[in-house]
Formats: structure tokens, sequence, C-alpha cells
């Protein structure tokens, strides 16, 4: 039985790794030439690590992320309002972890590598249709460096974890309406910082119009004594609907900082932060309205293709990686387009 994953992200890796344990073959397409680890941080929750405790990867989210002790709640004058226990402190089994996405991603990467074998992962062939009969789907491709069809590969099944802009989905649901967009914009990056607080501790500061969130994504040191903080802010602006299509490596500038200047913290210099990021990325908080169904046949979808959700709450990443250990397990236990259907339902 062979799995087709397009998308090589945290959702698809993540379901790699779990159909494998149980015994299928899977073969991942990924549209770039190389995965590198790019990105900001992201925080995953406890049942997002519970997902990869069981992959046997908790040693290795413990060497790059942090353990996340708490969140505080703050005025934009740093006045804390309440706060909550988060992860293990809060009496769940596995922790929440702060961490840079690209190195969770890499930890993915190597681990499929290493139990998969590197000639599971297929990079530089973005999958542009799909055709499924009675017997298998077949994915075909285009190759990236020369911009040219490259062919075709078959399979049993075809999961689509291309994002949010999912050519699968597209192909599966082509009336679908744009996505929606309702005024917040989001600057992210990350800052070498000094360490503020208990070092395990973030915080929300501001309110639904204008807000700021900042948390630590590594306790390593730098010879200037300083941490890596990912930090995020967002806005109520216009409405940019040429900014609507833009992905998450999409470049912005400090002019947003100006919105910012009277966000006061006792523990951390806000503008300075907001400054001596390296990269800032910009994007639209867009959303989708939920499909009446994911896939079809022999085709299904996962993550952000799936359902796409706002890049708050920190449920992203880990409803991707749960979508992973769920469609393994109906896998594991049905026919495959019967498991397909209980896996989305």
């Amino acid at each position: 039985m062979k799995t087709l994953i397009v998308g090589g992200g945290i959702g698809g890796l993540t379901a790699a790794l779990c159909l494998h344990r149980v015994g299928f073959e899977v073969e991942i397409l990924e549209a770039v030439p190389e995965i590198l680890p790019l990105g900001v941080g992201i925080n995953l929750l406890p049942h997002g690590a519970s997902v990869l405790h069981r992959l046997e990867l908790g040693e290795r989210l413990d060497s790059v992320g942090v353990r996340t002790r708490a969140i505080e709640y703050r005025t934009k004058f740093g006045h804390v309002i309440t706060s909550d226990l988060r992860g293990t402190e809060a009496g769940f089994e596995f922790p929440q972890y702060s961490i840079h996405r690209g190195l969770l991603q890499m930890i993915l990467l190597n681990t499929v590598r290493e139990r998969l074998g590197t000639h599971r992962i297929k990079t530089g062939r973005k999958v542009e249709a799909f055709a499924q009969n009675d017997s298998g789907v077949t994915a075909f491709f285009t190759d990236m460096s020369t911009g040219k069809n490259a062919g075709s590969t078959e399979g049993d099944i075809l999961i689509g974890a291309d994002g949010f802009h999912s050519n699968i989905r597209r192909q599966l649901h082509p009336n679908e309406s744009p996505p929606r967009y309702e005024g917040m914009m989001m600057w992210r990056g990350v800052s070498y910082f000094a360490p503020f607080g208990d070092g395990r501790t973030m915080f929300i500061a501001g309110n639904h119009d204008i807000k700021l969130v900042c948390y630590p994504i590594s306790l390593n040191l730098d010879n200037c004594g300083n941490i890596p903080i990912n930090w995020v802010a967002e806005s109520r602006q216009g409405n940019p609907r040429e900014a609507i299509t833009a992905d998450w490596n999409r470049l912005g500038d400090a002019s947003f900082i100006q919105h910012f200047h009277d966000f006061t913290m006792h523990d951390i210099d806000v503008r300075l932060l907001l400054e001596s990021a390296g990269d800032i990325f910009e994007y639209p908080m867009v959303d989708r309205e939920p499909l009446p169904s994911w896939g079809e046949g022999r085709v299904s979808l996962l993550g952000d293709a799936a359902h796409p959700m706002y890049p708050v709450g920190a449920n992203g990443a880990s409803q991707a990686i749960l979508d992973g250990e769920e469609l393994a397990s109906s896998m594991e236990k049905y026919p495959p387009m019967e498991a397909l259907r209980k896996y989305e339902g």
C-alpha cells in the first residue's frame, strides 16, 4: 500500500512517519528544491507534542526548543492581567514547546530520512494535478528547476498536505470562494535579546485590535548572553487585496513598528526588540470557509490544506500533527477509501 504525500511540511512529514510506523510505503513530493529551516517561532501544544513523543522525538524537541512554563496576558503598558500555566506545569502529560518552525521541520525531515530513506522524499516536484481510478491515483508534477512538466508517479492514495494555497484542495473544490480577510495584519520576526522573566514564560499584550506576542524559542545563549525571542505583532489595517495571496515568506519592513510606539514592558524594550529582527515577515490573517467534505475517492487533505486556521492560539502545526497520526490510525484499521472517510469524519 503506497501513499503519496504532497508537501514536505510539518504535517506531511509527521504523516509519513506515522504511516511508516504502521507499515505503509510512503513517497513525499515537495515543491521546493531543498527543504531548509526557514520561518520563525511557533508553539506546539501538548496534544501535538504527544504525537511526536510517541514517535520517540521527545529528546530532539528538548534539544532545540523551550518547554513553556506559563503565559501572561498583559496590557500594552506591561501590567499583568492574568496568567496561566502551560504544558506539564498545568498538569498535562506532555509539554508545550516554543520552538523555531524550521528546526522542528528539520527534526521531522531528518527522522524521515533515517527511518524511511532519503529516496522517499522527492524535492523540486510541484504537484499540479492528480487523476484517480478504481486501481489507484496518479500525481502529475512540474520540475521546479525547469518549470516544465516532469512526469508523474502512482500510488494507492494521495494526501494533499500542500498548505493554505493547496493545488490538491483546488482540484477537489474548484468552486470554493477566495480566502476571507477581516482586516488584521501580522508581522513576525526573531530577535536575539536578553532573556526576560524566568526564560520559559510567554506573554500576549494589547487588545483585539493591536497585539504583541513574545516568547523565547531556545535557551541557548549566544556570545552576548542573548537568546532568540520570537515575536508576533498584529494590527487592524485596511484591506490590502494584493496581500491575500502572499505566503509565509513574504518579507515586510519596519514601518509597522509605529503602531506599537506606546507599548511599554517592564522586562523588555519593545521598540528595540522589533527593530532587532534579522528578517520581518508580513502576512494578512486570512481564513477559509469550512469544506463540506475534505476529499473524494482515494484523495484527501491534511493540515492547512484541509482546515486552515488563523495563526493564533498555537493550533496550526499541532492540528496538522494530529491529522498525521489520525490518518495512520484509520489506514491501519480500514480499507483505503473507507479509511480516508473515517479519517475525515
